[in-house]
């Protein structure tokens, strides 16, 4: 992008409400290079790794596919395509487990490797990008399959759909313990994010850049500034925010850069700010300078329960099994497998699910550093659970009013604003569950929502039914009374004929009788 003026450099950071100081152990991941996975038989391709409408599958069993090829497009505005990790063949499309909160099954693609490694055709626009329109960049980024991998996984490209933005946030807080996928690729691949942040800012106008990166990162703080100071332009700024959870919160990020407050209901470009993970800035730039989709990603495996921690590059769809063989195996002590975090993510049954566009850490936890949990004891209205809040929302309310079900309570009460980080249930002393009772009550209020929506539109299909029904009533009825009044006028018209023929005839037969008079009194005459 052109040169620019930097406006936020001076403005000093401020603070969010609540947070927490946490153990953050990511030592044990950071201290190698990002590690490549060896190519395995067989993948397993979830329709759904987005936030959005399932993907339409493009390929059926027995279909052979390319290396990058689409495997299901964009089932909706707000959806996102998948693409073939490897080349190989479809062996089937049916349900399977896939890493999820609820546990439940989907539709997945399944494709066995041939190791021939045979990409599609491809090709990238490259730097011409500069030379391109904002709508043509939004649909190769939405062709890419290219979602939020900080864990959102909303689809990129619809959040690029406002235009003129002031300011472009890439968030390389990376907050969570154990967490260092982000970290690393900022030290390996510094240049390249830049490059994601530069195409992102030409899509939306952006007059500024902001990365933004936790202090406990000095490798990654070194490498993006050095990166920046080659750019030359102006367009970045490196931001070196506190280390506190959750920091990397889009809102509490904002908070903390800009000191704007993202109201309730409303979202950050509606404050002239966008805020993408630096992860998906550099699957931008893959997309557009190589052509190449969202087919991989850098994983975090870590924790006591693995022998070598480390982060690794993964092809989607990758049994997470194989990641942890990667790493060393499990050790003898290894306990419980978590997708995510310790505060945000959830524990997986199998670990033979397949890595999704979400995976950006897998956790194995040891026996030996599982803390016996209490029993969960009511609640004392303490308070702890408030003061580090980082939504600034009460969630011992939110706890009463999700567990008697009282739906329109929680609503008013801005249960959507919870951002689910877990800041409260770790510092309730009557080890409640509070996150657990959150994502039950926003799945059942989301549920509600679809019925009443299905229940509307079929009370709309009745309604209109019924009218259908009526308007076709009345237009027989139209049509039958046209045809009465059409008989009605046919046999007036036909008495009326019939009376006139008759009154006709009496005149003729009058007048012949007259005629015959005439010419008996002039006969008569003569004579």
């Amino acid at each position: 992008m052109e040169q620019t003026k930097s406006f936020t450099a001076q403005r000093p950071l401020t603070h969010f409400h609540g947070g927490l100081k946490l153990a953050e152990n990511k030592h044990l991941s950071n201290r190698s290079a990002i590690s490549k996975l060896a190519q395995g038989r067989e993948y397993i391709i979830p329709l759904q790794q987005h936030i959005g409408v399932i993907s339409d599958p493009l390929v059926k069993p027995g279909d052979r596919v390319l290396k990058g090829q689409m495997l299901a497009r964009p089932g909706n505005l707000v959806s996102a395509a998948v693409h073939s990790p490897v080349s190989g063949v479809i062996t089937g499309i049916k349900e399977h487990e896939v890493p999820h909160p609820s546990g439940l099954s989907d539709q997945c693609i399944f494709i066995e490797n041939d190791f021939k490694d045979e990409w599609i055709e491809r090709r990238a626009i490259g730097d011409d990008y500069n030379h391109s329109t904002s709508s043509n960049l939004r649909k190769i980024i939405r062709d890419a399959g290219i979602v939020g991998l900080g864990g959102a996984t909303f689809p990129s490209a619809v959040k690029q759909t406002e235009m003129h933005i002031k300011t472009l946030v890439l968030n390389g807080a990376e907050c969570e313990p154990y967490i260092t996928c982000d970290d690393v690729m900022m030290r390996e691949h510094a240049k390249e994010i830049l490059s994601g942040g530069d195409i992102i800012g030409h899509i939306i106008k952006a007059r500024e850049c902001i990365i933004a990166i936790e202090d406990n990162k000095p490798e990654a703080i070194k490498a993006m500034q050095a990166a920046i100071d080659n750019d030359g332009t102006g367009f970045f700024q490196l931001r070196v925010v506190p280390t506190l959870y959750p920091s990397g919160g889009e809102k509490q990020l904002i908070k903390i850069l800009i000191d704007k407050e993202v109201p309730t209901t409303k979202h950050p470009v509606e404050l002239s700010i966008l805020v993408h993970n630096v992860a998906t800035a550099y699957a931008i730039h893959r997309a557009i300078h190589y052509a190449e989709p969202l087919i991989s990603r850098v994983v975090t495996v870590t924790g006591p329960g693995v022998a070598h921690p480390q982060n690794i590059e993964v092809l989607i769809g990758t049994p997470m099994n194989a990641c942890i063989k990667h790493c060393g195996g499990y050790t003898e002590n290894s306990d419980e497998l978590i997708m995510g975090g310790p505060m945000m993510g959830f524990s997986l049954d199998a670990d033979t699910l397949p890595v999704i566009k979400a995976t950006n850490c897998l956790l194995v936890t040891a026996k030996d550093d599982v803390i016996d949990k209490q029993k969960q004891q009511p609640c004392i209205r303490c308070g702890r659970c408030v003061a580090v809040c980082p939504a600034k929302l009460l969630p011992q309310q939110l706890y009463w009013y999700a567990s008697t079900q009282n739906t329109d309570r929680l609503v008013e009460h801005h249960l959507f604003d919870c951002i689910e980080c877990g800041c409260c249930a770790y510092v309730c002393p009557s080890n409640i569950p509070l996150v657990q009772y959150y994502r039950y009550a926003k799945t059942t209020i989301w549920q509600q929502e679809r019925e009443r929506k299905s229940s509307d539109i079929s009370r709309q299909r009745h309604e209109a039914h019924q009218q259908r029904l009526e308007r076709q009533k009345q237009e027989r009825e139209e049509k039958l009374r046209q045809k009465r009044e059409l008989l009605q006028n046919k046999e007036k018209i036909s008495n009326a004929k019939d009376k006139a023929g008759k009154h006709a005839a009496i005149a003729e037969a009058l007048a012949r009788a007259q005629a015959k008079k005439e010419q008996r009194n002039k006969n008569k005459e003569t004579e």
